[in-house]
């Protein structure tokens, strides 16, 4: 069998354009919905639907990577040179042949492919509302009217340039093996777009509302935004577990092989920038590393869930967050469920789709709640005596 470039792209065009059919659902439903609403509630409901499908792309990659589909086409943008495993079938045959087990199959490519058209249907969706907003912008400002209903299109622009990044790391996921570095910033990088949609969706609601962000004290929004930096380390952690395969490091809970602090390899597990497998002396990585990577990630998962528990039930007795303090205490629970039924259920797809899920919208949740919310103005923390003597 030939060796298959890397890099193949005789079917970008057609690829993009499975993008565009991809889009145009949305697109047809979102136009036929709002054709007679104002621009900005349009550009409102574009956002939301583009956050929906990028969730869904976020645990369609999960169950890709899960069913060690990352690999199903070996090249890039296409598969073996085609737009779609139809056109791939004699190259996938060839390579199922040579390795049964291997990577290549003809429903691993599909996986793969599917991945790639659905990525591929949310840049269009990104590319289009950004265009949109600007031309929503320029109009606006033709005709002097106020802008404050519009978001600002750098916000979409940031999104689409963000969502090329993306694509980038998809190619060098495929291109460079499953290298565990460049999977685990692809995930992250995934995760930062659902905050950047998410963020652009709570501006708009708090545009058309005419409604001002929540206001907190100076502690409570320190203590999310701090709590908001732990999460993103501990699926960082999450995603170093999952792309080097350590979830079966450890089958027992509370503790590791049956003991509370196991054999570990602290080097070598963090290890950034190596290939999947490898170790040092060009070796493959041990299992004491291995184990190291999984228990680390399960000693944060213990101070993550006080820190989200806590979190919800001092945002629990701001009335406006309310709803989002239940969200909040209900998918850290979630994580916790899943979490365990990965190490001493064998790691069932479910449950590890399930987790990938609940880190994701963890993620929504908390963006939501730090862009509709700010801490008290300095002046409004001034008491009246204060006040006196700085007006004097």
């Amino acid at each position: 069998m030939d060796a298959q470039n890397l890099y193949d792209l005789s079917p970008a065009v057609r690829l993009m354009i499975m993008g565009l059919v991809v889009a145009l659902g949305p697109l047809a439903w979102i136009w036929a919905r709002n054709k007679s609403a104002p621009v900005a509630r349009r550009l409102r409901v574009l956002t939301l639907v583009t956050l929906f499908l990028t969730f869904d792309l976020v645990i369609f990659g999960a169950f890709t990577r899960l069913t060690d589909s990352g690999l199903g086409c070996p090249d890039w943008p296409g598969c073996y040179g085609s737009a779609s495993p139809l056109g791939a079938q004699l190259h996938i045959e060839a390579a199922q042949s040579a390795m049964p087990s291997g990577p290549v199959t003809h429903s691993k490519a599909w996986i793969e492919m599917i991945h790639r058209y659905l990525a591929t249907g949310v840049g269009v969706l990104i590319l289009t509302l950004t265009l949109v907003t600007w031309m929503a912008r320029r109009e606006q400002q033709r005709s002097d009217k106020r802008g404050g209903d519009i978001l600002s299109p750098w916000w979409p622009t940031a999104t689409l340039l963000w969502v090329c990044l993306q694509g980038a790391f998809g190619a060098l996921t495929v291109t460079m093996k499953l290298f565990p570095a460049i999977v685990t910033l692809h995930l992250l990088g995934g995760l930062v777009l659902l905050a950047l949609l998410r963020a652009q969706s709570v501006r708009y609601a708090q545009a058309q509302e005419q409604s001002r962000p929540t206001i907190l004290s100076t502690a409570t929004r320190r203590f999310l935004l701090a709590a908001f930096a732990l999460l993103g380390v501990q699926i960082a952690l999450g995603g170093w577990v999952s792309t080097n395969y350590a979830v079966l490091a450890c089958t027992d809970f509370p503790g590791c092989q049956g003991s509370f602090w196991p054999a570990m390899d602290f080097s070598q597990a963090f290890t950034l920038w190596r290939e999947l497998g490898a170790g040092h002396d060009g070796g493959y990585i041990s299992f004491q590393a291995l184990t190291a990577i999984h228990y680390v990630h399960r000693l944060a998962a213990y101070a993550v869930f006080i820190v989200l528990m806590l979190l919800s039930f001092s945002l629990y007795s701001v009335p406006a967050l309310r709803q989002q303090a239940r969200w909040l205490a209900g998918l850290t629970l979630l994580q916790v469920a899943t979490g365990l039924g990965n190490v001493v259920l064998g790691w069932p797809l479910l449950a590890a789709v399930g987790h990938t899920g609940g880190a994701a919208a963890l993620v929504v949740v908390l963006t939501g709640i730090v862009f509709s919310s700010r801490k008290m103005p300095v002046l409004a923390r001034v008491s009246p005596m204060n006040a006196s003597r700085l007006s004097a």
